[in-house]
């Protein structure tokens, strides 16, 4: 998949209709600073799309990005902020639930973890939560560029074991020099083909 065009759309507080509603929607989920806007970013070649931040706690709504007129990128509030006030978490938590119980549009989940550190206890949760929702998950192990091909080896046997996962189910993403770049953009190109497309890509 090329992506030739990337727009922000509109910024959600809470799950409701939206222009273009209908087409096939992509999420991002994981905890505040794990690189979800960066990944958009790279991944749509755009670095201005969403706005990044050292500073976690920044995607505080459920931002939407159509790309190439055809699907959207959905960035979801990250969770896991320490110095959020536990009501502005709350909002937050609701905020995901929302989307992802309501979107009857959502093809598949991109649970972003770093790569360099074991998954949280709230990452576990909300994996099982996917789950137990049934929707689509691939994990997507992010910051590779930090860690040397060696390292990473022994890193996603522990992702794996921690989010009860398999390897081909974990992806190692770069948003930095483009590790994984291809093959996730393969990924979403299956998903959001129309019916009948996809036997073009097998």
């Amino acid at each position: 998949m090329t992506i030739k065009k990337s727009r922000f759309v509109q910024s959600l507080s809470a799950f409701k209709s939206f222009p273009g509603q209908g087409l096939p929607e992509i999420a991002m989920v994981g905890k505040s600073n794990v690189g979800k806007s960066s990944l958009i970013n790279s991944m749509t070649a755009n670095s201005k799309l969403a706005r990044t931040s050292a500073e976690p706690g920044k995607t505080r709504l459920v931002n939407l990005y159509l790309i190439n007129e055809a699907f959207f990128l959905v960035d979801l509030p990250g969770y896991g902020f320490a110095k959020a006030p536990k009501q502005e978490k709350q909002k937050w938590a609701e905020m995901i639930e929302g989307y992802l119980r309501g979107s009857g549009n959502l093809k598949r989940v991109f649970q972003l973890v770093d790569l360099r550190h074991a998954p949280t206890e709230e990452d576990q949760l909300r994996v099982e939560a996917l789950r137990h929702d049934e929707l689509p998950l691939t994990v997507v192990a992010t910051k590779a560029d930090k860690l040397s091909k060696a390292q990473r080896g022994r890193c996603i046997p522990v992702i794996c074991r921690t989010l009860a996962v398999q390897p081909w189910e974990v992806m190692v993403y770069s948003s930095k020099d483009g590790t994984g770049k291809d093959a996730l953009l393969e990924l979403v190109e299956a998903e959001v083909a129309p019916a009948g497309e996809n036997a073009d890509h097998t």
